[in-house]
Formats: C-alpha cells, structure tokens, sequence
C-alpha cells in the first residue's frame, strides 16, 4: 500500500507545500475539515507532475478569503455558486479552494450545487481517476478516500465516468475527457466510449456555459503541449464551440517549440519557471487584437492574463541587474539567477539577444557545474566535514562559489578556506578491555621447594636460618621405607622418631625465635633476593648417625598404633609443610613405659 503521506511530502514543490500548509492553516482556524482532491491526487498517484492544488473543505470556503488573503495568497478569481476561491502564491502555484457540494442537472448544463459531505462531492465529480481525496487533518493525514475505485481505473490508463449520464448533464466533461487523454495519452474504458459517441452525436456540447467555456479555454494555455491539446480539440470540433478564432493558425509554432526548449534548460539548472503565461503569448501570437481581448474576458482567473502582462516589464527589470556591477562575479551572477521572478528569467532567455547576454546565461548552466565537480571529498572527509555535519550543504555551496570565483587554486588554498568549518577531532576511543592480572607468587607446597623460597630471606636473619636448618633435616632422619606410618598418626610417629640431638638443636632454635610456623610465612610472602652463597652453604644442616634406641622406640610406637586404629589410606599428599610445624622434641620413655611395653610384647 503506498505511503501518501510521504508522497505529499516528495511529490509536491516546496512552492506547492508552503501553499498547501497555509490553506490548512487557516481552514483548521475555521474548524472545518480540509482536503487535498481532484487532479492533484490523481498525479500524485499517476506519477505525473502537480500542475495545480484543488482543496475542498467541508464548509463555506468564501468565508476563507480574507484570512487566505493575508496569510500571502493572492486572489485572482471566484465563483461564488459553487463557492470556488482561486488562488496564487507567488505568481507561480495555483490553487482551488472551493467548498464540498452535490451537483444536481434539472437541464443539460443547468446545475443547482448544495453543499455535502466529502463522499458525495467525490461521487459527483467527473471521472473515477478525479474522484479520490486525501486527508489533511489531524489523525488522519494522509488517509486515501476513493468511493468509486479510481486507483484501479488509474493503473489501467481508462477514463471512466463517475456517472452513466455524465456527458449529457455537464457537456464540459467531453472536453475536458479530449484534454486529459491528449495530455496522458489513457483511453476511454468501452462503455464510457460508447456514451461520449451518443453524446457527441446528440450535440450537447452546445449547452456549456460562458464559465465553463472560459474555464476550458485557460486550461489549455497551462498544458505542457498546449498544441497537442488545440490541435485535439480542433479535431474533435469543440473549438468550434469554445472559441472559434483560436485554432492551430493563430500559434507561433517556431517561438512554441524555442519557448519549449528554453524551459527545459532552466529546469535542468534548478530554476522552476510557470511557462503558461509565455505559452500563452505564442499561442496567441497570430490573433487579431479584437479577438485575443475577447479570448481574455472569458477567463474566469485574471493571473494568466496579468503575468503575460507583466512578462516584458520584469524581463527589463531583470536584465539591468543581470549587468550591474555588484553582479559581476560568477557567483554573484548565479545568486541572481535564483533569486529573481523565474517567470522574467524564462522570457529574457527566449526574447533576449546579443552576445553578453547569451554569455551570461551560459555561465550560468556550465559554470557551476563545472565548479561543482571540483569539489574535493577527500579532503572534505580528512578534515572530518562529513554529510552529517550541520550545515554542511551550505559548506558545499560556499565552496563552489569560491571554485566559481578562482579563489580556491591550490590545495593549501582549499585547506585554508574549510579550517573554520572543520569540527575538532573526536576523543580517543575508550578502551573496555581489563588489563592482564598480576601473577601471584604461591608459596610451593613441598617441603625441598619451601625451603629453598626461603633460603634468599633467611640469610640476614639468623633465627629464621636456624629454624630452616632444623627443617630440611626431618627427611633424613624419618624410618626406613619398609614401615612408613599411615595418615596422621603415622606422621606423629615419625615426627618423634627424631634424633635427640636435633630435637635438642630444634628446641633451642625455637625457644630463641618466634613459632616456626610464623616464621615459614614469612619467609614465604617475602620477594625473593639473591643472597650470598656462603650463608645458604652455612644453612645446611649436617647429617648424623641414627641413633638405636630411637628407631626402637619409633618402631614400638607405630605397632602400637596399628593395633588401635586401621591403617588410613596413604594420601597422595607430599608430607607435612616443614615450615608451618616444627616437630616437638619427643620425651624420653620413663622405666613405667617400657615396662608397659614390655609385657604388650
């Protein structure tokens, strides 16, 4: 489903929006609903370009004409039966504003209006393709109302009546059915033929009114081949009943086809100039004065007729600017290109002669486009001047001006021009990575591994040097490896096991410092340094002889044990940390003992 409030937004002029919001400005005033219908709705839809605005509000839009006339509309006709106003803004954008109404034929041309809602005014109107509207109103812009299916009948290319007796009430739908197919190039669907047959042949073309045949005769001076459109009407033998002086003869076909070509040129440079008034002029070239003044009074809007008045004056006006001073650079003379009447631009181009001026005019569509395309991107997005930078369409144009100028001529010149627009460099990215952890030193769990961590910090201390002697001599003094204790208490057993002389060693060593358990964590927190040679040398103890009745004892104590508790299962553990126990010096067996152990046995 297509999206018409976008195709509002892109398919209408800037002239044509600015027009449109001020008429649904002043209408919302009024508390009346407003709508955009007719023709405009149908090019929307078609893809053709929107000649003109006709606006229908639910109300009396005579009562619209001052407030219109203030907002900057100019008035330039009315018709006060059908309550139709008739505007334009800026000499350029017509605009219908007339009020919603049913049309009922008592006669062959004979139409009595009341007014309606919006439905029976689409149901009333000429062709289905005319027959659709969209809202302008607060919840539902945009909104397509189409009674009669008149998209259908637009994606087919027919023209079909709204009504069955269409042509025989209002005669004027003939000629404006020959008007629309000439211009689009659509077909009649079969029975709509049928009936435009009948009602030629009946001849009620003859029953238009003094309005309607003014309002037709307008119509063809704003066609884009207004020729095409006479020439048509010639050969279906309305002109006959329009205006009978105003045939294919009386056309400047030469100056038509100029006028034609002059205007593409400026629409291809940006200039959008309503050509119906210089169109006007060449149809009209090889009328008789008499003729073309009556063809004048039929018009029922004065805008056509004033703005080919006024062609000649504005084109003068125009022209002395165009060769002033303060317009002699290239730029200053595009910046007077689109700032004049478009209107005054389109005829001095077509009526004006002479080599400077043609210069001038030719500078004006190769220059800047020439300028243009010299713009350097490159550098543009070096210097971080990006399409989302504001303003950055106004950077552009200022810059052509300077290529146009020959102010830009080097890429020094060019760097120096865009430094005030080039935005500061944005902050260093913040970085969300966390940075690696420090690996911590573990204190080792065996006991060859602790001793050594702490070889480096004892050496200046000779308290914690002795209680690391003492330490490394516990594995050499433990029971052979045929009678290894088991589990916990097994470790007692071999702590006792000990040598008396180095249990003595050990006593007095820890007696003279603090526990040796403080001291193994001290030992193991501290960094290690490299000490002296000679004091880790002096910190190693000496091995003695194994002592007999100590092994004896040991032997005793860990039978003993077996027969109390089971045998733990071995543990895959190293044994005891050295340096968070010290072994206590076991107690020399009393007679008492050995005597109890002696009749164990």
């Amino acid at each position: 489903m297509p999206d018409y409030t976008h195709l509002l937004d892109t398919r209408l002029t800037p002239g044509q929006k600015h027009s449109l919001d001020l008429v649904i400005g002043v209408a919302r005033a009024h508390a009346m609903t407003v709508y955009l219908t007719g023709g405009a709705v149908r090019d929307i839809i078609s893809g053709s370009s929107v000649r003109d605005l006709d606006i229908s509000v639910q109300g009396n839009a005579l009562k619209l004409r001052k407030d219109l006339e203030k907002a900057g509309l100019t008035l330039t006709g009315e018709h006060e039966p059908s309550r139709t106003l008739f505007f334009l803004w800026k000499r350029h954008t017509r605009l219908e504003v007339s009020s919603t109404r049913t049309e009922h034929f008592p006669k062959p041309g004979r139409v009595e209006y009341k007014p309606a809602g919006i439905l029976d005014d689409l149901r009333r109107r000429d062709f289905t393709a005319n027959a659709m509207a969209l809202s302008l109103n607060e919840g539902s812009y945009g909104l397509l109302l189409d009674p009669l299916n008149g998209t259908a009948d637009i994606q087919a290319q027919h023209l079909r009546l709204a009504s069955n007796y269409g042509f025989l009430d209002d005669p004027i739908r003939l000629v404006r059915a020959t008007r629309l197919l000439t211009r689009t190039g659509w077909s009649l669907d079969e029975r709509t033929k049928t009936r435009y047959a009948n009602a030629k042949e009946e001849d009620v073309i003859e029953h238009i009114t003094a309005y309607q045949r003014g309002y037709e005769l307008e119509e063809i001076a704003y066609e884009e081949d207004a020729l095409a459109v006479l020439r048509a009407m010639e050969s279906e033998g309305w002109m006959k009943h329009l205006f009978p002086a105003w045939t294919h003869h009386s056309v400047d076909t030469p100056g038509l086809h100029k006028l034609h070509d002059r205007h593409v040129q400026l629409l291809m440079a940006g200039l959008h100039p309503d050509a119906a008034a210089a169109a006007f002029t060449q149809l009209t070239a090889k009328m008789s004065s008499a003729n073309l003044g009556a063809l004048k009074r039929l018009f029922p809007r004065k805008g056509l007729v004033q703005d080919a008045a006024a062609l000649e004056h504005d084109a003068k006006e125009f022209s002395k600017h165009l060769f002033a001073k303060e317009n002699a650079k290239p730029s200053q003379t595009w910046r007077l290109f689109h700032g004049a009447n478009a209107e005054a631009v389109l005829w001095l181009f077509f009526t004006g002669k002479g080599a400077a001026l043609l210069n001038r005019y030719d500078s004006f569509f190769t220059k800047w486009n020439e300028a243009r395309q010299k713009l350097p991107y490159a550098i543009l997005q070096e210097m971080r001047i990006k399409p989302e930078l504001n303003g950055y369409a106004e950077i552009l144009d200022k810059m052509t001006f300077a290529f146009m100028d020959g102010d830009l001529t080097s890429e020094e010149t060019i760097r120096k021009f865009l430094e005030p627009f080039s935005p500061p460099a944005p902050p260093p990215p913040v970085s969300l990575r966390k940075p690696r952890a420090v690996k911590r030193v573990v204190a080792p769990k065996s006991k060859k591994k602790a001793a050594k961590a702490a070889q480096a910090d004892v050496a200046h201390d000779p308290a914690a040097l002795a209680a690391v002697a003492a330490s490394e001599a516990v594995p050499a003094t433990t029971a052979p490896a045929a009678a290894k204790p088991a589990g916990k208490t097994a470790a007692k057993a071999e702590k006792t096991a000990k040598p008396a002389v180095e249990q003595k060693s050990a006593v007095k060593t820890a007696a003279k410092t603090a526990p040796a358990k403080a001291v193994a964590a001290k030992a193991a927190s501290k960094s290690a340094v490299k000490k002296p040679a000679a004091a880790v040398k002096a910190a190693k103890p000496v091995k003695t002889a194994k002592p007999a009745p100590a092994k004896k004892t040991a032997t005793k104590a860990v039978k003993k044990v077996e027969k109390k508790k089971p045998a733990a299962k071995p543990q895959a553990k190293s044994p005891a940390k050295p340096q968070k126990k010290t072994a206590k010096p076991a107690a020399k067996p009393t007679k008492k003992d050995q005597k109890k152990a002696g009749k164990k046995k």
